[in-house]
């Protein structure tokens, strides 16, 4: 291609792409995997509820608190032995995948109680006097009256993951990050950074169009 972009390998940035995309996409799923349960045993252990349990909601908010404080660089950095011990390597797509679910998932977990706490208590009080157990109380009533906050909270984490897989660029994890830091950076190539930055935008935004589509269809039910 001739013109600005004349120097740009439109190879390596289809690649990049892709590795992107897996790094999301695993990273998401195990990430609302791990993170649903979590914010709804922070909502079920809070003083007040169903499964009130101080001292078990004392110790998951501090985990989650302390992993949510922790830069997402540093984060990358510290657990190096942990994630080559998981997955046998810190490079590449999956050894960045670890660091993103930690990462994450105590931010989409508090998201998930939020949104929990939004239910209207009498929901869950209609549902006990019916005689239904806490986990039929959980997936008949909490889940999907909390739906529209549980999507719209998986879209921020989302976004949030787009940005975590270009800092997982410094440590070689690939993807578009890893392109902009190692061309657009590194080799002063202003139109490598400039077809990256312009792609991560347009998967934000493609995220986000998504995300809202689906709590506006939760929300109609």
């Amino acid at each position: 291609m001739s013109g600005w972009f004349a120097n740009v390998d439109w190879a390596d940035i289809g690649r990049a792409c892709l590795d992107t995309l897996a790094m999301l996409g695993g990273s998401l799923v195990l990430t609302i995997v791990l993170g649903l349960p979590l914010g709804v045993l922070l909502y079920l252990t809070a003083e007040r509820q169903i499964a009130q349990n101080r001292v078990a909601n004392a110790v998951i908010g501090i985990i989650v608190n302390i992993l949510r404080s922790v830069p997402f660089i540093i984060l990358l950095i510290v657990m190096i032995p942990l994630t080559v011990a998981l997955v046998g390597t810190s490079l590449g797509v999956v050894g960045a995948i670890p660091p993103l679910v930690i990462g994450a998932a105590p931010f989409y977990a508090r998201l998930v109680e939020a949104a929990l706490r939004e239910v209207d208590r009498t929901t869950i009080e209609a549902a006990q006097a019916m005689g239904a157990t806490t986990r039929q109380i959980v997936t008949g009533a909490l889940i999907p009256e909390a739906m529209p906050g549980i999507v719209s909270g998986a879209t921020v984490t989302a976004v949030a993951l787009v940005s975590f897989t270009a800092m997982a660029g410094v440590v070689g994890a690939g993807g578009l990050g890893d392109l902009a830091i190692r061309f657009g950076y590194q080799r002063f190539q202003t139109d490598v950074m400039v077809v990256t930055v312009t792609l991560l935008v347009l998967l934000v935004q493609a995220i986000q169009l998504a995300g809202d589509r689906l709590t506006r269809h939760f929300t109609h039910r």
